[in-house]
């Protein structure tokens, strides 16, 4: 059978939706005429690519399998219209970016800033969650391009080296372990006894700072889990434990001198950010651009009319 994109729109909106009278005025149809689309499209395909259950249609293993595809070819149509619409030269399209919760609070606002002054006309959306869930945004073509602070496990993904982002261990200045560290660096006994404050299971974060300390401590036990990095710094500034975190988030507390960095035996502690993108995602000229702006160059630019591309600059 030829699959065409309006079966593959009409497939992703009733994915969306859960419903074909949903998502017959998504697509401008009636809601006959999107049911037989879809019946068409699974008879094409020789699968059920929903259950039904009751008036609800709910994505089977088909059609979880169908639906990444799906996205990433009507993505790249968009890409090609938008690309050559007349009078949209220069115009900036849509772009949808996921980042991890340091990144996106603390890294990211400045180079945002940075790319508008640059690209005037660009429209930005960003969602903020942990590696994981960027991750998956990711990979189900919900975001472009997405910003990790730990590592990625998804087959599905590019994972691109980013920026080395430095970590610290803190501690309230009147905490016993800020007391001994002014004396003498604090041993591995020392620290693996510590009341630690961790970011919860599945955080980049928590993962990063895992495969930090571990090769040195060998065990390192949460005697308090907090889901936000922000929760984190002010409870161990109220001298309840330490903590292990990117200096970019503690900076104020910092010099504020309502925490202090404990000094230690460990070497300096340090995690790679990354740059990630679906293998199959067709990376636009905006999106090249924000990567350039990014300080990311693993994404060549695109090469000019008429030339041949040449190999990718590596940092």
């Amino acid at each position: 059978m030829q699959l065409t994109l309006r079966q593959l729109q009409i497939f992703g909106a009733i994915a969306q939706s859960g419903s074909t009278v949903a998502a017959a005025s998504s697509v401008a149809l009636s809601q006959s005429a999107t049911s037989a689309a879809l019946n068409e499209l699974e008879r094409g395909l020789g699968v059920a690519l929903f259950d039904r259950v009751g008036r609800r249609l709910l994505l089977n293993e088909n059609g979880r399998a169908l639906l990444p595809s799906a996205r990433a070819l009507l993505d790249g149509a968009k890409t090609v219209a938008e690309g050559f619409a007349p009078g949209r030269r220069g115009l900036e399209m849509d772009l949808r970016l996921a980042a991890s919760t340091t990144i996106g609070n603390y890294l990211l606002p400045p180079l945002l800033a940075k790319y508008r002054l640059e690209q005037p006309n660009a429209r930005l959306q960003l969602r903020i969650g942990n590696t994981l869930e960027v991750a998956t945004a990711v990979a189900t073509f919900e975001a472009d391009l997405g910003l990790i602070e730990g590592p990625c496990h998804s087959p599905s993904l590019t994972v691109l080296p980013w920026l080395d982002d430095e970590l610290a261990i803190i501690a309230a200045p009147a905490h016993p372990l800020s007391r001994a560290a002014a004396a003498a660096k604090l041993t591995v006994a020392q620290l693996r006894r510590a009341r630690w404050l961790l970011r919860e299971p599945g955080s980049g974060t928590r993962e990063a700072v895992e495969l930090a300390l571990l090769p040195h401590l060998h065990h390192l036990s949460a005697d308090m889990t907090l889901g936000s990095s922000e929760a984190i710094k002010h409870t161990v500034a109220l001298g309840v434990g330490i903590s292990c975190m990117s200096r970019a988030v503690v900076a104020d507390l910092l010099d504020a001198g309502r925490l202090l960095e404990l000094r230690t035996t460990l070497p300096r502690l340090r995690r790679r950010l990354a740059l990630v993108h679906h293998k199959q995602k067709i990376l636009s000229g905006s999106l090249r651009r924000f990567a350039a702006t990014l300080g990311s160059a693993e994404v060549a630019p695109e090469p000019a009319a008429g030339t041949k591309e040449r190999g990718r600059t590596k940092r």
